[in-house]
């Protein structure tokens, strides 16, 4: 019998049982297997139980703490040449081979295997801190031209047997086997089976489909396992890679039986579909790396990155002069942007042709944003029906139709005399939207960028547009309609890196610049002093201080003033609200001397660093050196060194932050955010941050006095206009957080200074949530490692607990607070809703209509909702709710006096914080009539309300 979709789909609903998340009747695990060299363990954790190639040389333990549980994969009855053990395997025990895996099977009767199966194969894995071992080829023995059925299969309890004996509490997930189960109950967790539906012809090198028969038997097998044993049974199926749609089907087909699916490629080298699903959020961006200095300095970065991290998305680089990268599949990518400003060097024309049209082909959805970087040819025509060439415009072009996404911030420029459309041709003709349409003087239509089928393209000059005697450019195209709709984005819960419970974030950091500096103050006092005296002292909230050791250091430049620099810095950093930072030990103003750009191009003698005496730039020297420096002779006791801030160009190398992050540093500073009234374009927002090598510089929110000041030449009071920039980049979309970011330097001045004393004066007036810089850091860091996953009733999570708010898109709905979990509650705001997460792991489902409404529904509704957390400017450190839903026990914790606001809260609770009685504050009228307001003048609190049944 074969279902179709839809039925599969039905019947899924039916009989899915849920992981730990869900409200099962009897909860299973989620289960993925892969075996890469380079398995995505970072998205991976959205499982229970991940089985993995143990040779890899994965960490069981430190990923244990990620809430997921690495099992470490054992063959059996077969083993490789190329295992380790395998030359102390006597030969009498090898009974056959296996050729199509070039394996050879191993007898499972010798007295001595289960010893040497222990001890040799899953002792030293026991070792690196696998508890979980998932146990192949238990049949092999079958491939042998004869052999004792019951003796083999005794062997095969006493090696399972055995590893009981020998490792208490071991878990086992065993591959078949069914003749044996009933002669090993309690001791496997899990029967595994490969091949119910969709498998792989290892001889013929192809997906094939599963006899009826086959199928029929197996099934047989798995529901007697599953009935009789009462053990987990999980089915393993082989799709190919880019066909996700029949991953998908296959899974919700095996789900219907009540298994446990994991639907994957016959490597197991992908990210495949089980009970959840991973959503994609990666972007892989294609770009030219000659067009400029660096990363740092492209289109691709500066521009094109920023949208795609609001919408949610991880974007990876590929320079089209390096071979392209393979394995690009819909497991973890959303889609393929490219960025080029003209044509790419000839030698890769050919290459990324094909590279580009192979991925429209597997249904990767690509979005070509600036040229194409080639002459689309016959290839293209065919493929992507875009013609390029073999016609002739006849005159001037003039514009027929322009989309809505057109004009977002500037109109469209006129078409200049060199500027060549193309013609959309084939079936992509009657089926694309065009965004840029135009027509000659016969009548021909041309277009300039277009919706298609496989994704879309807008061309220059219609993606950003320079403003002419300025540095400024303007967005053309809206780039968020436009990548949405081009890599067919669906609406997903966004991690969002600006909010925590409801409240945009606050946080502040100074570099050290100008620490000796004499300020313009009777008696010239030393800059440091104002700043800790004026600013410091007074306005205690979380700040992050980083001094450049080259500065107040003896052996520095400033060897007199040290004694009287270095007690500065130490009262700074003994206030309780100080963060220990770094900001280097000579102030490097180029980080990446093979990177030479601006000033460094223009003039071989510029300085790269100060002019320490003796002193030759060293990367371990200023990082790890500078931090040494600040621990041994500055930092309180028991407080950490946890930041560095970088200096001067803000544009490390890979290998800086390679040694940034082996020195325990997290790391901040470059983006350069400054939007204001005088730049009012979003082009003037900067990324989350730029990974290098596999590790990531994150970016300051919002870009530092220097620029408000004109590079410090006045007008000195000019980073009061940073208010602009928090107000702009809070609506109407909420892109960064308030980020206030200065130098030392700024309290030299009286007009700095009382700048700077206005800054804080506006933020404090706003409901913000303060946090440290260190914290915010972590927030980006772990958006970058989020997992994101759905099962077939509602939406899963998994981060390393750092980041807490999701957003929910108004087209995705909002949530549904009843039956999840990790969730203490929402806030609407301007693109959606803001949900509370109350650690590293949430379950929640989501619903149409606004909170506001279903907070009425439920007002006037029989029953009421659990009280739930609508704002705080603290952390959530605990959060339950008892199960008559009566009772909810919070913890608060956070840098300053306490405020929160509680929803579906009336008269009929008492709320008591650290036991005493709290009442609601007066307030005016409150955004909604369930809201209730309180305060505390404490930073923390343990908080529980108690409600009356109706």
């Amino acid at each position: 019998m074969f279902f179709s979709l839809r039925q599969t789909l039905r019947l899924a609903l039916c009989l899915l049982t849920f992981s730990a998340f869900g409200a099962p009747a009897m909860a299973t695990p989620a289960v993925a297997l892969h075996y890469s060299r380079h398995a995505p363990l970072e998205d991976l954790k959205l499982f229970d139980i991940v089985v993995v190639e143990p040779d890899h040389g994965y960490d069981p333990v430190s990923y244990r703490s990620k809430g997921s549980e690495l099992y470490a994969y054992a063959s059996v009855a077969e083993v490789q040449p190329t295992r380790s053990y395998f030359k102390d395997i006597p030969a009498p025990w090898q009974m056959a081979r296996n050729g199509q895996w070039n394996s050879v099977v191993i007898d499972q009767t010798p007295a001595e295997w289960p010893a040497f199966f222990a001890e040799g194969v899953i002792g030293p894995l026991w070792k690196q801190g696998y508890r979980g071992f998932f146990l192949d080829t238990l049949d092999s023995y079958r491939l042998a031209s004869s052999f004792d059925e019951n003796a083999q299969q005794n062997g095969l309890v006493r090696v399972i047997e055995g590893l009981h004996q020998r490792f208490p509490g071991i878990k086992l997930i065993v591959n078949r086997g069914f003749e044996v189960m009933p002669r090993l109950q309690g001791k496997v967790e899990m029967v595994a089976a490969e091949s119910l539906y969709r498998g792989w012809n290892a001889g013929s090198k192809r997906y094939e489909e599963v006899s009826e028969s086959d199928r029929q038997w197996l099934l047989t097998q798995l529901k007697t396992i599953q009935e009789r044993d009462r053990i987990p049974v999980l089915a393993i199926d082989y799709v190919p890679p880019h066909d996700r749609a029949l991953a998908r089907e296959t899974a919700a087909r095996i789900q219907t039986h009540g298994f446990i699916p994991w639907v994957s490629d016959s490597d197991l080298s992908t990210v495949g579909i089980g009970s959840v699903e991973l959503v994609p959020r990666r972007v892989l961006m294609v770009f030219n790396g000659a067009e400029s200095p660096a990363l740092n300095y492209s289109t691709a970065h500066r521009f094109l990155q920023m949208p795609l991290n609001h919408m949610g998305y991880v974007v990876d680089y590929a320079d089209v002069r390096s071979p392209l990268p393979k394995g690009i599949y819909r497991d973890r990518y959303a889609g393929v942007v490219t960025s080029f400003a003209g044509f790419i060097p000839s030698t890769h024309r050919a290459d990324l042709t094909r590279w580009l049209l192979d991925q429209m082909t597997a249904g990767m959805p690509v979005a070509i944003a600036g040229d194409f970087g080639l002459q689309p040819d016959r290839s293209w025509a065919d493929k992507a029906g875009i013609q390029a060439q073999g016609f002739t415009l006849q005159g001037a072009l003039r514009v027929s139709r322009t989309h809505a996404m057109m004009g977002f911030e500037v109109e469209a420029p006129p078409t200049e005399r060199d500027y060549s459309p193309v013609r959309l041709v084939g079936k992509t003709a009657g089926q694309a939207t065009p965004l840029m349409e135009f027509k000659d003087e016969k009548g021909q239509t041309f277009v300039g960028g277009a919706l298609t089928s496989w994704g879309g393209f807008i061309n220059d000059p219609f993606v950003l547009a320079d403003i002419p005697g300025t540095d400024q450019s303007r967005w053309v195209v809206d780039p968020f309609a436009f990548f949405t709709q081009a890599l067919k984005l669906q609406p997903l819960p966004i991690p969002d890196i600006t909010t925590e419970n409801g409240r945009r974030l606050l946080l502040a950091h100074v570099d050290g610049d100008g620490f000796p500096s004499r300020a313009e103050f009777a008696g010239s006092p030393l800059a440091a002093e104002v700043l800790l005296k004026e600013v410091l002292e007074k306005y205690r909230i979380p700040q992050t201080v980083a001094i450049i050791e080259g500065e107040t250091a003896p052996h520095g430049l400033h060897p007199a003033l040290s004694p009287q620099l270095e007690d500065i810095a130490r009262r700074m950093y003994r206030l309780p609200h100080v963060e220990v930072a770094s900001h280097s030990y000579s102030h490097p103003f180029l980080w990446d001397t093979s990177v030479k750009h601006g000033l460094f191009a223009e003039n071989s003698e510029a300085a790269f660093h100060m002019a320490i005496p003796n002193y030759e730039m060293d990367l371990q020297r200023e990082i790890a050196g500078s931090v040494d420096y600040i621990r041994q002779r500055l930092a309180p006791s028991g407080k950490p060194v946890k930041v560095f801030q970088w200096t001067g160009d803000t544009a490390p190398s890979g290998r800086a932050l390679q040694i940034a992050y082996e020195a325990g540093l997290i790391n901040i500073n470059g983006g350069d955010t400054f939007i204001s009234k005088l730049n009012p374009t979003l082009t003037a927002v900067g990324a989350h941050g730029i990974t290098k090598d596999g590790y990531l510089q994150v970016y300051a929110p919002i870009t530092n006095e220097n620029i408000y000041t004109n590079l410090w030449g006045g007008p000195f009071y000019g980073f009061t206009r940073v208010i602009e920039t928090f107000e702009m980049t809070d609506k109407p979309r909420r892109i960064k957080p308030v980020g206030i970011y200065y130098h030392t330097y700024s309290a030299s001045k009286p007009a700095s200074l009382r700048a700077l004393r206005n800054v804080y004066d506006w933020a404090l007036a706003q409901p913000l949530h303060p946090v440290y810089t260190s914290e915010y850091i972590r927030k980006v860091l772990d958006f970058h490692s989020l997992a994101l996953g759905q099962d077939r009733q509602g939406w899963r999570v998994r981060s390393n607990g750092h980041l807490r708010t999701l957003r929910l898109p108004s087209d995705l709905g909002t949530l549904v607070s009843q039956g999840s979990h990790g969730v203490a509650g929402s806030r609407e705001g301007q693109e959606g809703t803001y949900v509370h997460l109350t650690g590293d792991k949430a379950w929640f489902q989501v619903a149409s209509g606004t909170p506001a409404t279903a907070a009425v529904a439920t007002a006037t509704a029989d029953t009421r909702a659990p009280v739930s957390l609508y704002e705080a400017n603290a952390r959530i450190a605990s959060w339950s709710v008892s199960p008559d839903g009566l009772t909810t026990n919070f913890a608060l914790q956070g840098h300053v006096p306490l405020q929160w606001s509680l929803a579906s809260i009336g008269d009929h609770c008492q709320l008591r914080a650290d036991k005493r009685v709290i009442p609601a504050q007066k307030s005016p009228a409150p955004a909604r009539a369930d809201l209730r307001t309180y305060r505390l003048s404490d930073a923390s609190a343990q908080i529980q309300v108690t409600c009356a049944a109706r």
